[in-house]
């Protein structure tokens, strides 16, 4: 695979699959690398935990990565779950709200995730902001939708004077292409680090390890990670 290298970037990174294979993704492509977490009081705090072994395994088992890959930073925005009422912040069963949309919905969340790590970039010299937002396999989120990241990238331009650029290389791509993407981005080892370190669960179940990693199996989430990765498998075996 022939690297671009391009000016610094900042992945937004979660502890989840997504956003684990962007930061692949822009370590391929960028000379500096650098992430950022974001602490909502989120009910799958777990997340935020295995972070860390994510990190330390991409620097231990990819060298050339390690070198790009610098500071991680993490910042408390608890205050999004004083201001909604959801089940990704509260504990609540997960099911359809009244306006269509799953009651995992957090009401600004991506835009507020942007307009902070555009301010941390401002900060740092990081002109490119990537994140995992995705409208083909996805709930239906407003925030994750192309057309919103695009007016959010010129906003943001536009209030920090400075051309910022959100990068979203799952947009147009499901599950299964995302674990593809994985592997060539970074081989059997990737998905496998993936696997065992991320952390995708809307409900932080962390207790049971399936195939395609932890989780209850059963929540949206999982749903969704579990049928791409047998999709994906299965398009590898007919090869």
């Amino acid at each position: 695979m022939k690297t671009q290298f391009a000016e610094k970037a900042l992945v937004l990174f979660s502890g989840g699959q997504d956003s684990a294979v962007c930061l692949a993704w822009a370590l391929a492509r960028f000379p500096e690398v650098e992430t950022i977490g974001f602490d909502y009081r989120q009910r799958h705090g777990i997340e935020l935990e295995v972070r860390r072994a994510f990190l330390d395994g991409l620097r231990a088992g990819f060298p050339e990565w390690a070198e790009r890959l610098g500071e991680d930073h993490m910042v408390d925005l608890s205050v999004l779950a004083d201001v909604s009422e959801t089940a990704l912040t509260r504990d609540v069963e997960i099911e359809m709200a009244e306006d269509g949309l799953p009651n995992t919905f957090v009401p600004g969340r991506n835009l507020i995730f942007f307009t902070f790590a555009g301010a941390v970039g401002y900060r740092r010299g990081l002109k490119h902001l990537v994140g995992g937002m995705c409208e083909t396999d996805f709930s239906g989120y407003p925030d994750c939708r192309d057309t919103t990241l695009k007016s959010l990238q010129a906003s943001l331009s536009l209030g920090m004077a400075r051309d910022l650029a959100i990068h979203t290389p799952l947009m147009w791509i499901d599950k299964a292409a995302t674990w593809a993407m994985a592997e060539d981005l970074g081989g059997a080892a990737l998905v496998d680090l993936i696997c065992e370190t991320t952390h995708t669960c809307y409900l932080g179940e962390r207790g049971q390890r399936h195939p395609w990693g932890y989780g209850c199996g059963t929540c949206p989430a999982c749903e969704l990670r579990a049928a791409g990765y047998r999709k994906y498998r299965e398009a590898r075996i007919e090869l």
